[in-house]
């Protein structure tokens, strides 16, 4: 079975910042993927970056260094 677990979900307003997002974490080695916007969450863009909770910082100063816009970080629980 199933079950949920506690995610890190980033939003944002545009495909173009989620993309560059995920080019960022590639290339700085930050633990994540593009996942589907969970309904939970509303946003423009339909795509979001999802991670662990325990790399909430690393992600926070990846969106600052990077220049990204974020529209909001979000804690949700998803089914793995």
């Amino acid at each position: 079975m199933r079950e949920k677990k506690e995610k890190l979900v980033v939003s944002f307003l545009t495909t173009t910042q989620a993309m560059a997002a995920e080019k960022y974490c590639q290339k700085n080695r930050i633990p994540g993927r593009i996942i589907p916007l969970p309904s939970e969450i509303s946003a423009e863009c339909g795509i979001a970056w999802c991670t662990e909770p325990e790399d909430e910082d690393r992600i926070r100063q990846a969106i600052s260094d990077g220049g990204i816009q974020a529209k909001g970080i979000h804690r949700v629980y998803l089914y793995q």
